[in-house]
């Protein structure tokens, strides 16, 4: 079939031969991707015309900073290899991406990123948005530029097998939008599955468990690779077997329900003293699936077991920052799963009483006792609990609330089975610390890149990818106000989210610090005098909203808003002055406030 470029398209030898743009929507079809996130644009009607026809969910956000974090909301909350795609215009909307696009490399969540590009002849001559492709080099796993026409349908394949390769991450492909429009015959592209993550040696795995085996108090930290692996279920049989707490990173938060017995809390910058003494005791820790990084570890201060066992997908990270006994490459599941086999062959020779699992109690053993694991992860929480008491207590009758009561309602008024999803910001670490997390597809945050205004675009994906599920966003103003926008994308898909919104009139952690370290007056960077009625900017969008101010009426309207058909939004008064969570959870003990 002879076929012949010219700028309207390429004339074939039929009429009815597809679009490339609607060749490419049938490759992601078949490939599971049927949800897009994006905004039209005059350069993504084709793609747009082949998402339509073809019955695949298209979500017009309001934003281009939204969809991509819309995409990794979705892909978060999914069986694992899950995804979604987003589609933007070049040049403005593609740069708008970019910040969901690194917080998806960061977190190594798996995305397909269609990027319309300039026309090929208009290329190099500063066309309308035109940008250099490699612009996007430094935020993407994997950045393709199709040149041939005839090369879009195997770039998509491709792009997918990578993006869902471990480490997974988002890949972006830039097809011209004359490209799109052509109907150039796509060749036939056979399925390449993502090659496999590596096994872990069975030497290494023997050394393990040795060292855990043989430890008086281990302890173990788990990562965002444990959820990106689906390791869930080989995380809580391991702990269970060498009795041991549990710690998590952000990324890793929810692997191990926070309701069993040796779930210890959150490594984050809002972590208790206790969590880290619990850390540092321990003779023999084990790290899994996580790259130790610096906001986790706060610069790599906290102190870690002196004999360490670390398992990641990245060799480089090895050593970094601590010191190794043992370091693994090899994903998370694969080496759980062994470690557990090799623990359990160890039990057979060696009978002991079983651990329990029973959900999490937060009183400790008695004074002078020796503490199996689940008390030792029980004294963590109940000197956090104590924490977060004299906090609630110290709040005076008239002062607004404060953000661990209120976290406290919320999670008493939402199933277990809510997927929850909170924003960046000083409230995140409250959430951290007090918002305990069911299970490791019931709760998303950023990891290391912190990006505000994640919490509403990221409950849309998680909605879309659990239509069975409650979807609930949390957040502070500072963050919503970073992607208000999205409200009115709820309100025009008629999703049902949940959004409740911490409203302090104010960037409160950053007020905080500028006064306490460079003595800038309380307050320095609220609002209070032009405060924020979110209510009002709801109901503009279509959303219903209420305002709360009473402890006593948090949880009834947010199981009212969550009840109803729909969006809803819930606005919570709190106190911009409250002390945060980096502050209050290192002290050396709760202590009565001085207001």
């Amino acid at each position: 079939m002879e076929t012949t470029d010219s700028p309207g398209g390429t004339i074939a030898d039929g009429v009815d031969a597809p679009t490339v743009a609607e060749a490419v929507v049938d490759h992601m079809l078949d490939r599971g991707v049927d949800v897009a996130f994006g905004i039209p644009g005059k350069q993504t009607l084709p793609l747009n015309r082949a998402l339509a026809d073809r019955d695949a969910r298209f979500v017009v956000a309001r934003h281009e900073t939204a969809v991509t974090h819309q995409a990794w909301g979705y892909a978060e909350t999914s069986e694992p290899g899950a995804m979604a795609a987003t589609v933007v215009v070049p040049g403005p909307g593609d740069m708008n991406a970019m910040n969901g696009l690194k917080n998806a490399l960061n977190d190594c969540v798996p995305l397909l990123h269609l990027a319309v590009e300039t026309e090929r002849e208009v290329r190099g001559g500063d066309g309308i948005h035109e940008t250099p492709p490699e612009t996007y080099d430094t935020v993407v796993k994997e950045n393709v530029l199709v040149d041939s026409p005839a090369g879009a349908v195997p770039a998509v394949a491709d792009a997918i097998r990578v993006a869902r390769e471990h480490p997974q991450g988002p890949v972006r492909v830039g097809i011209p939008k004359d490209v799109l429009a052509s109907r150039t015959p796509q060749p036939a592209v056979g399925e390449r599955s993502p090659s496999a993550p590596p096994a872990p040696p069975a030497d290494a795995v023997d050394r393990a468990a040795e060292l855990l085996a043989g430890a008086d108090a281990p302890a173990i930290l788990a990562g965002g690779g444990v959820r990106r692996a689906g390791a869930s279920d080989a995380l809580r049989s391991v702990a269970e077997a060498l009795d041991a707490p549990v710690a998590t990173t952000y990324k890793g938060k929810g692997t191990l329900p926070e309701t069993h017995a040796l779930s210890a809390g959150v490594l984050c910058g809002g972590s208790s003293t206790d969590l880290r003494e619990l850390l540092g005791a321990a003779d023999v820790g084990l790290v899994v699936g996580s790259d130790l990084d610096a906001v986790a570890t706060a610069s790599w201060s906290v102190s870690m077991p002196d004999r360490l066992v670390h398992v990641t997908l990245d060799g480089d990270d090895v050593g970094f920052g601590y010191e190794t006994e043992l370091g693994v490459v090899a994903d998370a599941d694969a080496f759980l799963r062994a470690l557990d086999d090799r623990l359990d062959q160890g039990r057979e020779a060696d009978p002991s009483p079983p651990v329990s699992s029973s959900p999490a109690s937060s009183s400790p053993a008695a004074d002078g006792a020796e503490l199996d694991g689940a008390e030792r992860a029980g004294a963590v929480r109940s000197a956090d609990e104590e924490r977060f008491a004299t906090l609630a207590d110290g709040r005076a009758p008239d002062d607004p609330l404060r953000s661990v009561e209120v976290l406290r309602e919320v999670r008493e008024a939402l199933p277990d089975e809510t997927v929850v999803t909170a924003d960046a910001g000083g409230f995140r670490l409250w959430t951290l610390v007090s918002f305990p997390a069911s299970g490791p597809r019931s709760y998303v945050n950023p990891g290391s890149w912190a990006t505000m205004g994640t919490g509403l675009p990221s409950a849309i994906g998680a909605r879309l990818a659990n239509p069975d599920r409650d979807a609930v966003a949390l957040t502070g103003d500072g963050g919503l106000m970073m992607c208000v926008h999205e409200l009115h994308t709820l309100a025009a898909e008629d999703l049902d989210v949940t959004v409740v919104a911490l409203n302090n009139d104010d960037y409160a952690i950053i007020s905080e610090e500028a006064s306490r370290s460079y003595d800038f007056p309380e307050s320095a960077y609220g609002w209070a005098d032009a405060g924020l009625d979110l209510v009002a900017v709801a109901s503009g969008m279509g959303v219903p909203a209420e305002r709360v101010a009473d402890l006593d009426a948090v949880g009834d309207a947010v199981d009212a808003a969550r009840r109803r058909d729909g969006p809803a939004l819930v606005e919570v008064v709190t106190d911009a002055a409250e002390p945060q969570a980096s502050e209050w959870m290192t002290r050396d003990r709760p202590v009565d406030e001085e207001r």
